[in-house]
C-alpha cells in the first residue's frame, strides 16, 4: 500500500494553506497514493477522497476515517497530578518520567461508506468508539 505523510513545520504556522500542502495531496493523486497520515487539515483529506489516520479525535469527528493517538485528557490529569505533587514540596528533578500508555482508536464508518472502504469486524470490535 502506498502512502504519503504530510507533516506541518512548526515555523510555517499557515502551513495548511500553503502551496506545498496542496502540492502534496496534487503528487498524492498523480502517484495514486491510496492513504495519508494528516497531521494538520482533516478537510483536504475528504475532499481528495484520501482516507486518513489522524492524531486527535476531532479529526474523526469532523469526517477524518480513523483516529489513532494518545489520550489527551488523561495525559491533562497527569499533568495535574505531577503539579500537585510539586506544589506539595516534590522535586520536579526526582520525579519520574511517565509515558502516555493509553491510545485511543476511533473509526469513522460515513466516512469509511463516502470513499468506498469496509472494515472487518473485528477492527471495528477493536475500536474505541464507531462513528456511525
Amino acid at each position: 500500500m502506498d502512502a504519503i505523510v504530510i507533516t506541518a513545520e512548526p515555523a510555517d504556522p499557515i502551513f495548511a494553506a500553503s502551496a506545498r500542502f496542496y502540492e502534496a495531496f496534487a503528487s498524492s493523486q498523480r502517484s495514486r497514493s491510496n492513504a495519508a497520515r494528516a497531521v494538520v487539515e482533516n478537510a483536504f483529506t475528504v475532499r481528495h477522497a484520501v482516507p486518513a489516520i489522524c492524531p486527535y479525535r476531532e479529526f474523526a469527528v469532523a469526517g477524518g476515517l480513523m483516529r489513532y493517538g494518545t489520550d489527551i485528557p488523561n495525559l491533562y490529569r497527569q499533568v495535574g497530578v505531577y503539579t500537585s505533587r510539586i506544589l506539595k514540596g516534590e522535586k520536579p528533578s526526582e520525579l519520574p518520567v511517565q509515558q502516555a500508555v493509553k491510545v485511543e482508536f476511533v473509526i469513522n464508518l460515513k466516512t469509511a461508506k463516502a470513499l468506498g472502504l469496509t472494515f472487518p469486524i473485528t477492527l471495528l470490535g477493536r475500536a474505541d468508539e464507531v462513528i456511525e
